[in-house]
């Protein structure tokens, strides 16, 4: 399977067996979703459990919420992670709050899948990476699958969990594995180890990251996208870096971070969203408090840019193999 397809499988499978769950989105009904993750879904489960809403993440947000109150199980879909911001006062100030607020009475768990990240020329409205917002938000988990295998599991446990979810999808990655040269042929998940999905029911449980290459020379901690560009550049390059996919960034599994950084004594970590206040200026203090006497080098950290996502521009903005490259060759120089 590739990701739309593991991810569609993953819905039928939540809708098959339990009849409290429901999902709904702009086009996420008739026209099965904007990239078809929630295809034919209406057709064989009915539209009063698949449907359409308006063009208002705010009430989508609001509407999951409520309903998971009330023991529904709502997996909602905002089309887009750029425009997940309307619905950002209700995710923070209903959402991640609601069991506490309440001692328990009420939970909201529900999850918002949304498409997320750059790599497909969408422009400054359609690459956005806000991850670091909602990992700020206690009472909120955040997380990012890299291959179809983890985002069917991933979001099988997301939905069956009582906590709120907000679930990014990386888009690039969505047909196959991105290896960060911008010009070279797209690749097919049918060759790709994690492309293995199997067709019934599985959990992949959050909060715990995975070593999908294991080296050495640095850590690379990263996550979405990212991952596969990670593993080609260290192949192209011959560092022998190891690479920590983390697929949950709230909670996120720090003790394999720090066992492999306690090992290597070099690491860098990498998102493709800003470098100011991103996920990585996270990752790396607390690297810095967990590994400090085993670090040889400062924790570099390569991601995009404080600017708007560039449409024109979109590949010297994006944390390609090439940028990976110079990194790992800067980390494991440094002294």
């Amino acid at each position: 399977m590739n990701m739309i397809q593991a991810l569609n499988s993953a819905m039928d499978i939540l809708l098959t067996q339990n009849p409290d769950v429901v999902m709904f989105g702009e086009d996420s009904g008739y026209f099965g979703g904007v990239f078809n993750a929630t295809d034919k879904l209406q057709a064989k489960h009915g539209a009063h459990r698949v449907f359409d809403t308006p063009i208002n993440e705010a009430a989508i947000a609001a509407m999951a919420i409520g309903m998971a109150a009330k023991g529904l199980k709502p997996v909602a879909e905002i089309q887009f992670s750029d425009y997940i911001f309307p619905a950002f006062d209700q995710i923070v100030s209903e959402m991640s709050r609601i069991r506490y607020r309440s001692a328990g009475q009420f939970t909201s768990g529900c999850v918002l899948r949304s498409p997320w990240g750059g790599g497909i020329r969408g422009g400054q409205t359609h690459s956005m990476s806000p991850e670091a917002f909602f990992t700020h938000i206690p009472g909120v988990k955040v997380a990012i699958p890299s291959n179809p295998y983890d985002a069917k599991g991933m979001l099988i446990a997301a939905a069956e969990g009582n906590d709120p979810v907000i679930f990014f999808e990386p888009k690039r990655i969505y047909n196959g594995p991105f290896d960060g040269v911008p010009d070279a042929p797209l690749k097919s998940w049918a060759k790709h180890p994690k492309g293995e999905v199997p067709e019934g029911h599985y959990r992949v449980e959050l909060g715990k990251a995975e070593v999908t290459r294991e080296g050495s020379a640095c850590t690379v901690v990263t996550y979405g996208t990212l991952v596969h560009v990670a593993e080609h550049a260290a192949e192209k390059s011959g560092i022998d870096a190891e690479i920590i996919d983390l697929k949950s960034l709230s909670p996120y599994d720090i003790d394999t971070i720090a066992a492999s950084v306690n090992k290597t004594g070099r690491a860098i970590v990498a998102h493709e969203a800003p470098r100011t206040s991103g996920f990585g200026a996270e990752l790396a203090a607390q690297i810095q408090e967990d590994c400090f006497y085993a670090l040889e080098a400062p924790v570099l950290r390569l991601t995009g840019w404080d600017t708007p996502y560039p449409h024109a521009h979109e590949w010297a903005y994006f944390p390609i193999q090439s940028r990976f490259i110079r990194a790992m060759e800067a980390v494991t120089k440094a002294v």
